[in-house]
């Protein structure tokens, strides 16, 4: 299909997401988490290794940016580990993600070995000193990095430089409305009565600790006492619509560009074939039992989003350039 097919199909796929959004907030998040997202980590994840997950450095180094990767993905899990110190570890999440994230940056920069271990000590000074001065820096970047950021933000970005290298309007239209989806969400008026939430969803949700996250957002960006923040309330109810659009779209948005992204070509008939196997088990799982599959996947969740850092940072290392040459032949014109 061309660029601008594909466009007018994510703008239809970005209103369904938000309307969709709208009726069933819980519902679709949950179901677009279980079923999308397994899909979606898999199937990135096939093909940012076959990218060499962009990192400039030789292949000893990408090598190693796994094994970096795997480990940050895993200690989420050492919690469930009856253990003082792997709790410890465990509950440094926000700092380890940030040391992830910054390191990421000298994998786009930096090829030679000495330069990426100097980095890397830069990294973990400069998390820390944020730690100590700002450390509400430091909770941002390590709740929503893997989150609202890594959906929302990151999707937007990869849209935007998307249409640096081929515009079209039905493109730039996507980009508007993605932009616009919080604002509009942030005037409408939510009726909770109009909510009616099964007594599963709604358990759920509390037991997936997914509500961790609206009760952060709500704290951040409003005054509500968090310490009688419920479902129902329409604060929670509008992050919460906001997090089922914006995960679903961005699920939808990559399965939608196969062919301009590329990703389909990076699949052989073997690994594929691995890929729905593992997939489906991931779903079975999930059916089985919803909590259990969350334990399961997180690792793979979060391995994900740690591999996709240096291409965040290629992304938006080109839209700033992209945007740095055109200024002076705006100035001219």
């Amino acid at each position: 299909m061309k660029s601008e097919t594909i466009d007018y199909i994510n703008i239809g796929l970005l209103i369904i997401s938000f309307v969709a959004a709208i009726h069933l907030p819980f519902e679709l998040f949950l179901f677009s988490y279980a079923f999308l997202g397994p899909l979606h980590y898999l199937t990135e994840i096939n093909w940012l290794d076959d990218k060499k997950y962009f990192i400039k450095a030789k292949t000893k180094i990408y090598k190693i940016f796994i094994v970096l990767a795997s480990v940050i993905a895993v200690y989420p899990l050492l919690k469930y580990i009856d253990n003082d110190f792997f709790n410890f570890i465990s509950s440094q999440k926000h700092i380890i993600i940030t040391i992830g994230f910054l390191f990421s940056l000298s994998l786009i920069l930096f090829s030679k070995s000495k330069q990426l271990i100097l980095a890397f000590i830069v990294s973990i000074l400069l998390s820390v000193i944020c730690l100590l001065l700002l450390p509400k820096i430091i909770m941002v970047l390590g709740i929503f990095l893997p989150t609202l950021i890594h959906v929302y933000i990151f999707t937007l970005l990869f849209m935007i430089y998307g249409q640096l290298k081929c515009y079209t309007k039905a493109g730039i239209t996507s980009i508007v409305l993605l932009i616009m989806a919080p604002i509009v969400l942030f005037f409408i008026d939510i009726v909770p009565k109009s909510y009616e939430i099964s007594e599963f969803v709604q358990q759920t949700f509390l037991r997936s600790g997914f509500l961790s996250i609206n009760t952060i957002v709500a704290d951040f960006f409003t005054d509500i006492n968090r310490d009688t923040i419920n479902l129902m309330s329409p604060v929670v109810l509008k992050i919460q619509i906001f997090i089922a659009f914006a995960y679903t779209y961005h699920y939808l948005n990559w399965f939608s560009k196969t062919s301009i992204i590329g990703w389909k070509s990076s699949l052989s008939n073997k690994r594929a074939k691995y890929i729905i196997v593992i997939w489906l088990g991931s779903v079975g799982i999930y059916l089985y039992d919803y909590i259990t599959g969350l334990t399961v996947l997180f690792f793979l969740s979060l391995l994900h989003v740690i591999l996709e850092f240096p291409l965040n940072v290629v992304t938006i290392k080109e839209i700033v350039s992209a945007s740095l040459k055109r200024l002076p032949k705006m100035n001219k014109s």
